[in-house]
């Protein structure tokens, strides 16, 4: 992992403006927002960009960020900074993560294969989405010492979530990230307006046509569909890749999972479980009683339900619902050092960065991944030391106050 402080990469910039040179991206985080829709192609950039309904709840996860500020105190020896932490026995470089994103490869060929080479010499760790345009594998060979964890969707398919769990085990997953919140896909208005479902293109399915259990379900749909249909025969590689489509978004979420499912996926694996979806102080105290490892706070984006709750809005009450029993992540609204700070405040343990990643991937891949995260971690340090915090373990609920 590379060795890295907030005053050498302002400097190294400072020092290429002395040479005629510009960062690889923008810090201004609305420029780069601005930039990477321009070059999207219209499905991608609905497919990115869209919130549920009116898109109220995608404004409020910003929005509400500003209803705490940051009281810096003075006179602190913050002299030597450290922003590393560890979450679920998981060393991290600092208290943020990549959040799970599907349908990568609708900005970049390489899809979530770059975003983990982006990743792998910076020290954060990374979610593989469960919509992922390459196989678990090929990611964590990428990611290298660098940890990742895996996003799982409940599918109608037990075996098939059993082999999910597996394969992530196997490829060194630290944990299992359940989506709950996805039972059902969200009234996407943007998405709806031009007809536009990636996964009937055969894109973000990579997890499922690289799975055995998978596969195999979609050559007993055939058997049944083409049961004269020769295995040898072009035409039959096309109907598979059809069929793996439809399959898909015939499976892969289970509306009819409860509370008490959860013991069935307890099962299959030792990694710990965090739940990811959790904007009720109820569920999180049920998924203490449940014996979860983890509760991710969430509104996925504001892609599924308009009008929810911030993330940061639910947070506190959480934080006082389980009184640290478990760590708690969170995501949706994160956009610079000052947003990870005050979700640290209000008792995050770690926070993870949604679009701003995606964005990055569609402007230059995965040095733009290595790149936006680079700016999060030099923003939050300065963030952190000028607010009085010389590491983490010193960021509390004193720090900021509610306006």
């Amino acid at each position: 992992m590379e060795k890295f402080t907030a005053q050498d990469y302002q400097m190294q910039t400072y020092g290429g403006g002395l040479q005629g040179k510009r960062p690889l991206l923008t810090p201004l985080w609305k420029k780069m927002e601005e930039l990477a829709y321009a070059k999207m192609e219209e499905g991608a950039r609905s497919y990115i960009n869209g919130g549920a309904g009116l898109g109220h709840t995608v404004d409020n996860n910003r929005n509400d960020f500003n209803k705490y500020r940051i009281v810096p105190r003075m006179l602190k020896n913050v002299e030597v900074r450290d922003t590393s932490t560890q979450v679920l026995g998981v060393d991290m470089a600092a208290p943020f993560f990549l959040c799970p994103v599907g349908v990568a490869e609708m900005v970049h060929p390489e899809g979530d294969l770059a975003i983990a080479k982006g990743a792998a010499p910076t020290g954060i760790p990374y979610i593989f989405s469960n919509q992922g345009s390459f196989p678990m594998e090929d990611c964590a060979a990428a990611m290298g010492e660098t940890p990742h964890f895996f996003q799982l969707y409940w599918s109608k398919s037990r075996a098939l979530v059993s082999s999910f769990v597996k394969r992530a085990e196997a490829c060194g997953a630290r944990g299992i990230v359940l989506t709950l919140d996805t039972t059902l896909l969200g009234w996407r208005t943007g998405d709806m307006d031009i007809a536009y479902l990636p996964f009937l293109l055969g894109k973000g399915i990579a997890q499922y046509t690289s799975d055995p259990v998978f596969r195999g379900l979609v050559e007993d749909e055939i058997a049944q569909e083409h049961p004269d249909l020769d295995k040898q025969s072009p035409k039959y590689k096309e109907v598979f890749g059809q069929t793996c489509a439809i399959l898909f978004t015939k499976i892969y979420n289970n509306s009819s999972t409860t509370w008490d499912d959860l013991a069935f996926l307890r099962d299959q694996t030792s990694l710990p479980i965090i739940l990811k979806g959790i904007l009720h102080k109820d569920d999180a105290k049920l998924a203490v009683k449940y014996g979860m490892d983890g509760i991710y706070v969430s509104n996925h984006g504001g892609r599924q339900v308009d009008g929810s709750i911030s993330s940061i809005a639910a947070l506190p009450k959480i934080v006082k619902a389980i009184k640290k029993q478990i760590p708690i992540m969170m995501d949706s609204g994160i956009r610079g050092g000052a947003d990870v700070f005050k979700a640290l405040a209000l008792g995050a343990d770690a926070v993870g960065l949604g679009r701003p990643h995606i964005f990055a991937l569609t402007l230059a891949g995965a040095e733009g991944v290595t790149e936006v995260i680079r700016h999060l971690q030099a923003d939050f340090e300065l963030t952190m030391a000028l607010s009085g915090c010389k590491n983490v373990g010193e960021i509390n609920r004193a720090c900021i106050v509610k306006s």
